[in-house]
């Protein structure tokens, strides 16, 4: 089949919104009868994003086939309500290793590699790999960085190459910031017009300009951009900010996008007003004020004086798709568990939430803190669901207060703990001697069944379910009877390896822990089961 190739390049600055761009625009031409997927290039030399710090680089996605990525590729999923694979995530790293690796196999049959045009080919060849995968009709490509960047210049150089050898089937959209400095008022093209010419400068010229503001672009502007750029008016879109990123698709309907887009091809649209239950949820969302607050509770909140949400980005969207599910506004409270341990007089601040979620992490950074709030849930009825980590530190916290054994730990954080209630998988402690740690947590879906009876199945309504997984650690069963005696239930098991994966409490409106991330599969139209539950659960306290 033809594919189509739409390449998603940022100027002036990086942040400013090409990955839900590049999701919005993937959601309306689907709307409009068309296969679509995305992909996402990232310039670090790193192989994954699975090693990369969360706070210089936001939430790490894991893929339903286990490859540790960048949250864009979660974007996608939830905007194209579809599973992305890893052929559509590539970095600069996994590109020339890919690469070292062929040539020390002679698959370049004796001639010398060299940077261009073997590197460009092997971004090519991903690319290429990845639509046919998905038997996509267009692929959205999103180059992370900015135009300007000197590690992006390959993967420009391989749009370049794309481009001249189908020039019919590639296009370029340029994600711009368009300012407008207070002591001016006025938005300021420059900027746009100098990423343009850094484009040029790398061989390719843009067929659209997306101008991400504060304000929606005006006449004057957009007519200016047209003529520096030589591309019609239309094809300038306005992105300024909105109150939801959902609503972002509805805005590019409003200004053609996709059926420009469609046109700069020679394409028709298949389908009339495909985003008719897309409306309908960003109209709900709308309509919601009731309020339902949840706490987050966790340590990777800020640098400096700024708070950095993009680290548990998948966990605050499921948040809101449940909240909005039930016709009410979330209010998310960002809680550092390290202030609970230098003063738990302030764990009297959950008593105001609705509901208190711990999500993933790793280390002994700010455990006692999560376990001191877990308590609280627990002793004070109030909903708890706890992610991966969360779910561990709930099992402790758990063996230390009901079972009495207070010196009850993870081998994570203490080795020589007396009772390892959470202790190493299977065969991990060979990747930890290697120090082998890119790649070798147990990552993507696995199978869990449920117990009847329990809330996790009511939740589901199904006996089995798959969910996705990065982890290093895992429930101990040698202490599973007596926790199980003590009372909390061993909901769901992953029946390859009779692994715990679901904890929860009888007698309690909601506490539940997981050891997977079903943050991971909740998208805005198909909310995650558990996580309604949990939102219910919440509005009831």
């Amino acid at each position: 089949m033809k594919h189509r190739y739409i390449f998603v390049i940022g100027g002036v600055m990086s942040g400013v919104g090409k990955g839900t761009v590049s999701a919005s625009l993937g959601r309306v031409l689907k709307a409009k009868g068309y296969a679509v997927t995305a992909i996402k290039m990232d310039p670090y030399i790193n192989v994954d994003a699975g090693t990369m710090n969360p706070v210089e680089h936001g939430e790490v996605f894991v893929t339903v086939d286990g490859d540790e990525t960048d949250q864009d590729i979660g974007n996608y999923e939830r905007f194209l309500d579809r599973d992305i694979y890893k052929t559509n995530y590539m970095t600069t790293g996994r590109v020339y290793q890919t690469v070292i690796q062929r040539e020390r196999n002679l698959e370049y049959e004796g001639r010398c590699v060299e940077v261009v045009p073997d590197v460009p080919n092997e971004i090519i060849r991903r690319i290429e790999a990845a639509a046919e995968e998905s038997q996509a009709d267009f692929v959205l490509v999103e180059v992370g960085g900015t135009v300007g960047e000197y590690q992006n210049i390959l993967f420009l150089e391989a749009a370049r190459m794309m481009r001249q050898k189908d020039p019919d089937g590639v296009r370029t959209i340029l994600v711009s910031y368009m300012p407008v400095p207070p002591s001016i008022g006025e938005m300021k093209t420059k900027p746009t017009q100098y990423a343009i010419r850094t484009m040029m400068g790398a061989g390719l010229s843009t067929d659209f300009v997306v101008a991400r503001s504060e304000m929606q672009i005006d006449q004057p502007r957009r007519k200016k951009l047209s003529f520096t750029c030589g591309i019609k008016e239309d094809y300038v879109i306005g992105s300024p900010n909105v109150p939801s990123i959902y609503e972002v698709p509805l805005l590019f309907e409003a200004q053609k996008f996709g059926e420009s887009m469609l046109e700069s091809f020679g394409m028709k649209s298949k389908k009339r007003h495909g985003l008719k239950e897309w409306e309908a949820m960003v109209q709900r969302i709308k309509e919601a004020k009731e309020e339902v607050k949840i706490g987050v509770v966790g340590k990777y909140f800020s640098t400096g004086d700024f708070v950095l949400s993009d680290v548990y980005l998948s966990v605050l969207e499921a948040i809101k798709h449940a909240s909005w599910a039930q016709g009410r506004k979330p209010v998310i409270k960002w809680i550092n568990s390290e202030a609970y341990e230098k003063d738990p007089s302030l764990l009297q601040e959950i008593n105001e939430l609705d509901g208190i979620v711990i999500p993933g992490g790793f280390g002994s950074r700010g455990i006692e803190g999560k376990i001191l709030a877990i308590e609280y849930c627990r002793k004070n009825h109030i909903p708890y669901l706890g992610l991966c980590y969360g779910m561990q530190c709930a099992v402790i916290e758990y063996a230390r207060n009901v079972l009495g054994y207070k010196k009850a730990n993870t081998t994570e954080i203490e080795k020589e703990t007396p009772y390892p209630v959470i202790h190493l998988l299977p065969g991990q402690d060979q990747n930890i001697e290697k120090g082998s740690y890119g790649g070798t947590l147990r990552l993507g879906a696995y199978i869990c069944e449920l117990v009847k009876g329990t809330k996790t199945f009511e939740a589901y309504g199904e006996k089995q379910v798959k969910e996705r997984h990065r982890h290093r650690y895992e429930y101990n069963n040698a202490y599973r009877k007596e926790l199980e005696g003590a009372g909390l239930i061993s909901s769901g098991v992953n029946p390859e390896l009779d692994l715990v994966e679901i904890v929860e409490l009888k007698d309690h409106p909601f506490f539940v822990g997981v050891q997977f991330h079903p943050e991971f599969q909740s998208r805005p139209l198909h909310p995650h089961p558990l996580f309604v539950a949990f939102i219910k659960a919440a509005t009831q306290k």
